[in-house]
Order: structure tokens, then sequence, then C-alpha cells
């Protein structure tokens, strides 16, 4: 199980009992919002993506979306995200708690500039049913990140 990975993970900085586990789903931003009792903005989503056949992760704000000409800009390629079907044997998670921890060796983890505002974030935990609150420091320290990025903008 992911959130296992996840916990096992976070046993080497001591922070395996930070993570919150809910009665609900907070597969996505607007249910992890509702679980936590925060603005979907904080909520850290993690979206999955390939360049060549490098998965990549990028963990941004929960308001924002990608933007395809800043993503081409950086990446040099169009933004294709994984399927369904990819993203937990590439990724190690499952959609709804895909996250920058516990994951298969060789992806890599950009972090957006849009999670920047805030003093914590809250990413999942490996489950659709699991969070943890970081602030970026926390963020920074304990996710093997390649660098910050700046890839998104608002939703309309």
């Amino acid at each position: 199980m992911s959130i296992e990975k996840v916990k096992e993970y976070f046993k080497k900085f001591n922070i395996e009992n930070k993570i919150k586990e809910f009665d609900v789903s907070s597969a996505t931003v607007e249910l992890a919002a509702k679980a936590l009792g925060c603005e979907e903005a904080r909520i850290a989503k993690t979206l999955s993506f390939k360049i060549d056949e490098v998965p990549i992760l990028i963990v941004t704000a929960g308001d924002v979306k990608i933007d395809n000409s800043k993503y081409k800009s950086i990446f040099h390629k169009k933004a294709r995200m994984l399927s369904f079907e990819e993203v937990e044997p590439l990724i190690g998670h499952k959609v709804g708690g895909v996250c920058p921890f516990g994951i298969k060796n060789g992806v890599k983890i950009y972090l957006d500039n849009s999670l920047k505002r805030f003093q914590t974030v809250f990413p999942a935990c490996g489950s659709a049913n699991s969070a943890i609150e970081l602030t970026i420091d926390e963020l920074e320290k304990y996710t093997d990140f390649d660098s910050w990025i700046d890839v998104c903008k608002l939703k309309d």
C-alpha cells in the first residue's frame, strides 16, 4: 500500500506520525480542502508528466494549472501528463494519492513557485485519504526535488 511506503520514507525524518488520515476521500483538491478545513490553494497537488521517457512530478498550489507555454520554455517539450494506467507503475502511487514522497527511483521532482506564497501546504501521502502539513522549508527538506520552477497560472 502506497501510504505505507510514505510512512516508511518519513521514518528517517521521524515525521511519520504527522500524516493525517481521513474517513473521507482527499483524492482531489476540492475534497482534500474540505477534509482539512483549509482553502483549496493550500493543497499541494502533485501532477505526473513524462519528458521523453523520464517520469517527472510537479508539485503546485491547488488553485493553479499548468501554463503550457511556461512548461515548454523550461522543458522544451509539450506538456504530456501520464495516463491513469501509467501513474502507479511509473511513480509508485495511485491517482488520488500521488505525492513526492516514497516514489520510484528515477522520478524527477519539481516544486512550482505557486507554493511559495504559503507558510504551510498539504501534500498527499500516497493514498486517496491522507495528507501532511508542511512548511515550504520542510517540503524542500523531505522532497528530493530537482529545482523550483515557474510553470503555472491561476485557474480561470
